[in-house]
């Protein structure tokens, strides 16, 4: 029979630490959230549905994106023992330069719509992490603004290709001008993808006041309050727009572009050239032969064919396609660290995340971001030492087994 006595003072004081207090909101928001998902979560409770369904959806059925999605968690994780990985160094070369992570942040549009304190936020946490970020044409902050928050952080500016070449042509000027650093042209919107959330939702550029938003705009108030008292929604790229997403995209933007427009962007943009949206090995090809520095593999994160390629899956084959000399990066799906890694073994040279900082902007502004870019960080430190690999460099196909 086990002997039993009253627990002396001294014994329970080291149990019974108070945790300490959080006085923030956001701050005590955000430390709840250990995952990605988590951010998610917070996202789609404090926006309303049109802007959480407008960052959260797909084209159609949303079967790319799932697929994206359900090929990292099926991906296995091959790991090798009795390894030092006291040290891990998460760097990478990025166009040339040191990136402190092994990922950037991608060009979204609208991002103020997300959360007020849009683009200017996510190149502020660019800038603290010592990675790239990619302004988007449809972004909500000029290109001289941004700049202008983040002095020091690595931009780059993601180029559509408008009907209006004139108007192109001026933003790449500004880009220069501003001391962007590459320029992305997203190629795989000749036309604007059927995204049956939207449509259902009734959303439009900037949000309509219809009964609908108002009975909506009780559940959120916050975010409205902040929306209507802080400057209008404007574009980086043209003065104003009042429609859907859809009907934006195909007034401005070329479906009679061809590979022949890559000669034209490089007689007017001198720096590094990306090409966003490969999904074939024959157009990663192409683009390369044509001049791209670097390609994006991507199927823009399943938000325009329905059924496209998933990227993870044609990584291996473009990477010997295009030889070591062209920089691949992936995006579409990533929604944690280990997705980051594993793609990085398979042949990326770096990942673009977008969705997911995105979750963190409407959970938390800059805050948010941080926190999303911590998580994915963290993530991607703890996973390379399970690997048993101490640098981005030691990464390889070995590390990862593809379903069939």
């Amino acid at each position: 029979m086990t002997d039993r006595q009253l627990p002396k003072w001294s014994e329970l004081k080291p149990l019974l630490r108070a945790k300490p207090v959080t006085m923030n909101a956001t701050d005590r928001r955000l430390e709840k959230a250990l995952t990605i998902a988590d951010l998610r979560a917070l996202a789609k409770r404090r926006t309303p549905r049109s802007v959480f369904d407008y960052t959260d959806g797909a084209a159609e059925s949303e079967i790319s994106l799932a697929r994206s999605r359900r090929l990292f968690a099926e991906m296995e994780l091959q790991p090798s023992i009795l390894r030092n990985v006291s040290d891990i160094d998460l760097g990478t070369s990025i166009l040339g330069t040191r990136s402190e992570l092994p990922f950037a942040f991608a060009p979204t549009g609208f991002t103020r719509m997300m959360n007020h304190e849009g683009e200017n936020a996510v190149v502020k946490v660019a800038q603290q992490a010592g990675i790239p970020y990619a302004l988007s044409t449809m972004g909500t902050t000029s290109i001289e603004e941004v700049a202008a928050a983040a002095p020091d952080a690595r931009k780059w500016f993601q180029l559509y290709v408008w009907n209006d070449r004139d108007f192109g042509e001026d933003l790449v000027k500004r880009s220069a001008a501003a001391g962007y650093e590459a320029l992305m042209l997203t190629v795989d919107v000749p036309v604007a993808g059927a995204r049956l959330r939207d449509v259902r939702n009734g959303f439009t550029i900037p949000p309509s006041l219809t009964a609908k938003t108002v009975v909506d705009a009780a559940m959120h108030p916050a975010w409205w309050a902040n929306l209507l008292t802080t400057r209008p929604l404007t574009f980086a790229s043209l003065s104003s727009w009042d429609g859907t997403v859809a009907e934006l995209l195909d007034k401005l933007f070329d479906p009679t572009m061809t590979i022949d427009d890559l000669t034209w962007l490089r007689s007017i943009w001198h720096g590094p050239l990306i090409v966003k949206g490969i999904q074939t090995v024959e157009d990663a090809r192409r683009v390369v032969d044509a001049g791209a520095d670097a390609i994006v593999l991507s199927n823009h994160g399943g938000r325009q064919l329905d059924r496209a390629p998933t990227p993870l899956r044609i990584l291996p084959d473009v990477r010997k396609a295009v030889g070591k000399d062209v920089e691949v990066y992936l995006d579409t799906g990533i929604m944690s660290g280990a997705d980051i890694v594993a793609a990085i073994a398979l042949g990326a040279d770096a990942c673009l995340v977008g969705r997911a900082y995105l979750y963190g902007l409407m959970a938390g502004g800059q805050k948010g971001v941080a926190r999303a870019t911590d998580i994915l960080t963290k993530e991607v430190r703890r996973t390379m030492a399970l690997l048993g690999v101490s640098s981005i460099a030691e990464l390889n196909p070995s590390h990862v087994r593809l379903p069939n």
